[in-house]
């Protein structure tokens, strides 16, 4: 991936780590003891610049979560091995399942855009399988430091998760929060979303951070809620067949791509 990027400290020891490429934001929470990488970026070449970067804050030991399992979150874990990988249970049969299928997808992908060299960095990853499996919670020590790993349920996927910080206000909420441009519903479940954001917002931290863009406040997590709100119920409204497809769309606070994509779902 092209690695213009930059931190933004959101908390004291709490730092996002901003590309261009994608929008995308990752995380990372400096404890006494070790420090914690929320997601890796999606190939080695954004992976290393990654742990460099992390490498130039911290000399500390480092442990990695993946909010979930899309090519742009998981592609540079490697770069980070041998070390703990945090992930939901789903998260790793659905890497061991589609890992091979992404690379190909999005190498193709970024060689049709003319963009070779992104292409070619992508088709040498080898999909690392997270080896420490997660349920519905878990909690990690840092050293005087713990870290909330929360699942909600299928939402963005079947199995995101999210890292909630407690001491320092913040949540690095993955791909169910997503600033800057509309979620994206591939393989989301959209009855789920609502109560997904329901689950952040009762973890009451002030500093929400989106697998994409800036990070948001509470405010912008309620309203994005609201959307994903109207976005379930249209699609409800289409399967029970008291809505028309065309008219959800014109209904959608989304553009019609996305609400069209919600509603195959």
């Amino acid at each position: 991936m092209r690695s213009v990027a930059y931190w933004i400290e959101v908390a004291d020891g709490v730092l996002v780590r901003r590309y261009e490429e994608l929008d995308l934001s990752v995380g990372l929470v400096v404890g006494d003891e070790r420090c914690l990488v929320i997601d890796t970026g999606g190939d080695g070449g954004q992976g290393a610049e990654l742990a460099q970067a992390v490498r130039d804050v911290t000399p500390l030991p480092w442990h990695v979560v993946l909010t979930h399992s899309h090519f742009d979150h998981s592609f540079g874990t490697e770069v980070f091995s041998p070390c703990e990988v945090w992930a939901h249970r789903r998260c790793h049969a659905d890497l061991a399942a589609t890992g091979v299928q992404q690379r190909d997808k999005w190498a193709r992908h970024y060689r049709e855009r003319g963009e070779d060299e992104v292409a070619d960095r992508i088709a040498l990853v080898n999909p690392v399988l997270p080896d420490r499996l997660v349920d519905a919670r878990a909690e990690l020590d840092l050293g005087g430091r713990r870290v909330e790993l929360v699942h909600f349920g299928p939402a963005h996927s079947d199995h995101d998760l999210v890292a909630h910080v407690p001491d320092a206000g913040v949540v690095c909420a993955g791909d169910l929060v997503e600033h800057g441009a509309p979620p994206q519903f591939g393989d989301a479940h959209p009855q789920g979303r609502p109560t997904a954001l329901d689950g952040i917002l009762a973890l009451d931290a002030p500093i929400v951070v989106p697998g994409h863009g800036d990070p948001v406040d509470r405010d912008f997590v309620r309203t994005q809620r609201a959307e994903l709100s109207q976005v379930a119920e249209l699609c409800r409204a289409v399967a029970a067949g008291t809505l028309t497809a065309a008219r959800a769309v014109e209904l959608s606070p989304y553009p019609e791509q996305f609400t069209r994509t919600a509603l195959q779902r």
